[in-house]
């Protein structure tokens, strides 16, 4: 889609006036808008779900830093803050029409970062003994579902699912 050809919805993503969004042609601009709909909705949630993890992080810091895996224990408290931090930044950012993208970009990175993390909690269930062990082999598959849904949620029309 050029730019040229292309006007731009509330949501800042590119419109094609013939029909297309997001790589799929969409004959009825009805769809169209539901198409849009259903994304700025789904990155709603995901903002609001991160924005939310980071705050839990100052809320309940001990319950984090029994995650933090072994080789960084000792700087536990300040990878606490920083992933806090990081979670608040990217919900924030998915939340922000004019910064949704580099926020979805940002959630992938952090969640890539944080697998470190589910990857011990797997690894030394008797660490976790009030978490069901399929629950912490659950956590691992799910890690790649998220990052599917930061990318589909923020990315611009026009890019393939």
């Amino acid at each position: 889609m050029s730019a040229a050809a292309s006007t731009m919805a509330p949501d800042g993503a590119a419109v094609d006036p013939r029909g297309e969004l997001g790589g799929e042609r969409l004959a009825d601009p009805l769809a169209q808008t539901r198409a849009r709909r259903r994304r700025r909705r789904s990155a709603r949630v995901l903002g609001l779900a991160f924005l939310g993890g980071g705050i839990n992080h100052f809320l309940m810091p001990r319950a984090y830093r029994r995650i933090v895996p072994p080789s960084l224990k000792r700087i536990d408290s300040e990878v606490v803050v920083a992933s806090g931090v990081a979670e608040i930044a990217c919900g924030l950012g998915v939340l922000l029409p004019w910064t949704r993208r580099a926020g979805g970009l940002g959630t992938i990175a952090l969640l890539a970062a944080v697998f470190p993390a589910n990857l011990y909690m797997a690894r030394a269930p008797q660490e976790f003994r009030r978490i069901p062990r399929w629950a912490l082999y659950a956590r691992l598959p799910l890690q790649p579902l998220m990052m599917w849904w930061a990318w589909s949620a923020t990315r611009r029309s026009g890019e393939r699912p």
